[in-house]
């Protein structure tokens, strides 16, 4: 029987055919991967906010001019922030309501920097609509928050979930006061 791992041309690798097609290997495998990056780069910073959208990362509201009882909405981040000026009756029922059962638990306290002033991310967290009760003529709920509509999400005026679909609480953005009549959100 002939010994064929020697012979050329039979597909075995003498020990300078292999590092040469180790070489090859990795050559090609390298080049895949610079090609696959190459391709994936441009869809991967798609994906990234646009200049408008970074250039409106915060936004400064004045809150002078909100009347106690009164709610303003903001644009963000291109999402509505609801800023409600709580009267002394929503404070109160928002701190009695923190011992209440809830699907999501939180003190009125950890949601209002200002127990006067609320700021919330105005989106329903069960699937993105915008919750009314900003106007004095919208329906707030029985919780006298906010009220989902779309499907019976009601929250209080602390903006907890209290019934309905929504898993979490309307969600509190990052924000800081500059002053007593200025607060900057993001």
């Amino acid at each position: 029987m002939a010994d064929h791992a020697q012979s050329p041309g039979n597909g075995h690798a003498s020990g300078e055919e292999g590092t040469r097609r180790d070489f090859l290997n990795l050559t090609a495998a390298s080049v895949t991967a610079f090609g696959v990056a190459s391709v994936a780069w441009p869809f991967i910073s798609s994906l990234n906010p646009s200049k408008d959208v970074l250039a409106l990362s915060s936004t400064e509201v004045d809150i002078s001019q909100i009347a106690e009882g009164q709610a303003i909405t903001v644009m963000w981040r291109g999402k509505p922030v609801f800023i409600r000026h709580r009267t002394a009756a929503e404070i109160e029922q928002a701190k009695a309501d923190d011992s209440a059962d809830m699907k999501d638990p939180q003190a009125d306290e950890a949601r209002a920097q200002k127990p006067e002033f609320l700021i919330l991310v105005g989106v329903c967290t069960h699937l993105g609509c915008i919750p009314l009760g900003q106007k004095d003529v919208e329906p707030k709920g029985e919780f006298g928050g906010w009220y989902c509509p779309c499907h019976g999400s009601a929250y209080d005026t602390s903006g907890r979930i209290r019934k309905g679909p929504a898993p979490l609480n309307l969600p509190v953005p990052e924000y800081q006061y500059l002053s007593d009549t200025r607060v900057r959100i993001g």
